[in-house]
């Protein structure tokens, strides 16, 4: 079902009577995953492409191959050309500080080249004019504009974009400071690339600093399943009952706060990317990055040094800082993430991985290790 804003909702399975019989229900969900199977083919060819690149990438690492050419030392997001923003121009000492850490520069050249090689692949989008509607509404409405700082940012959900929220409004003056102990309110007080008019956002797209961050990939899914299943009602209930219903014999009294991440991890591998709740739509689908030429793309894994990179290029005043993760927060840790994945099936993961292949291998994160002898560790 949709709302009057496009997004879709999951509708309750209601009575078995209402909602046919259980074998009807995963019959349904054998010739879906039948579907799915059958368009994965580009997907691979795709992957292909990636792995390619990635190799020549790993020999320029290793020095062999010396007389490729690598980015500068001001050159550190995704394909950055060095437009927009009130400071595009400017390299400060931060800029040659920054730029010292050799292995973070690595990082940055195979998201760069791995970027290149897979976005000129004619299959993929060159524009958002590329895109169909609903992947060109879906990635307006999750790019923030600032007028005053000419800079665009797409943000992802689990990857601190409330505290990028924050920033804007200080930045536009909706807020005092950073610090301001209040509730966000993720809709007002922001302007979205959506809201304007086509004009305006052929400018701003042309002209505009753009980034975004990204994450870990089964590093962010795990933060989504803790906090919406763990902490947000309103989730239990619509998401947490769904997978409730789907997956188990027996529903019983669950109110939908007793998901397992296998069962989410499942309720992932059966859903359509384009379709999914932001929270876990993969990173390549909620930003684009092949349709939009990201000016820089910074990791959650060097939050704040990446924040500050941000705001210096934008030509933010130094008074506006990036805010510290909250005291209450928990962070995800290499060994929470082990003790998760070791706990779910070998075989769907390699079911779930292709839905994210894209956000590992553009953005350098490794696939998860579940291998029997690590996981006995």
């Amino acid at each position: 079902m949709r709302d009057g804003g496009g997004r879709v909702w999951l509708e309750p399975s209601g009575t078995a009577g209402a909602s046919g019989s259980r074998g009807e229900a995963m019959g349904g969900l054998m010739v879906a995953r039948a579907a799915r199977r059958a368009v994965l083919l580009p997907t691979m060819l795709t992957f292909g492409v990636i792995v390619a690149s990635g190799g020549l990438l790993l020999m320029i690492q290793k020095g062999m191959l010396a007389e490729v050419d690598t980015l500068n030392g001001r050159t550190y997001g995704a394909r950055s050309r060095g437009s927009g923003g009130a400071q595009a121009g400017v390299n400060t000492e931060e800029d040659w500080k920054w730029s010292e850490d050799p292995d973070y520069q690595i990082i940055q050249e195979i998201r760069n080249r791995t970027l290149q090689s897979v976005c000129k692949h004619k299959t993929m989008p060159h524009s958002i004019l590329d895109l169909t509607s609903a992947q060109r509404r879906n990635l307006l409405k999750h790019i923030l504009v600032n007028d005053e700082y000419k800079f665009l940012y797409c943000y992802v959900p689990k990857v601190a974009c409330s505290n990028w929220k924050r920033v804007i409004k200080v930045l536009n003056g909706a807020l005092d400071n950073v610090h301001v102990q209040i509730k966000m309110d993720h809709k007002n007080d922001l302007v979205f690339l959506g809201d304007l008019k086509n004009s305006e956002i052929k400018y701003r797209l042309k002209h505009y600093y753009k980034f975004l961050f990204v994450r870990d990939p089964m590093e962010r899914l795990l933060s989504a399943y803790r906090n919406k299943f763990g902490e947000i009602e309103a989730y239990q209930r619509r998401y947490g009952m769904e997978i409730v219903r789907r997956y188990r014999k027996n529903v019983g009294q669950s109110r939908g706060d007793d998901v397992t991440f296998t069962e989410f991890l499942q309720y992932l591998v059966d859903e359509d990317v384009e379709t999914m709740n932001e929270h876990w739509m993969p990173i390549y689908n909620l930003c684009q990055p092949c349709a939009v030429t990201y000016d820089y793309i910074g990791s959650y894994e060097r939050l704040q040094s990446d924040a500050r990179h941000v705001l210096q290029r934008v030509g933010a005043p130094r008074s506006v800082e990036f805010p510290q993760r909250q005291a209450w927060y928990k962070p995800i840790t290499k060994e929470t993430l082990h003790y998760y994945l070791c706990k779910v099936p070998q075989g769907l993961l390699n079911e779930l991985l292709p839905k994210y292949i894209l956000d590992f291998s553009l953005y350098a994160y490794p696939f998860p290790n579940v291998t029997d002898k690590y996981c006995r560790h």
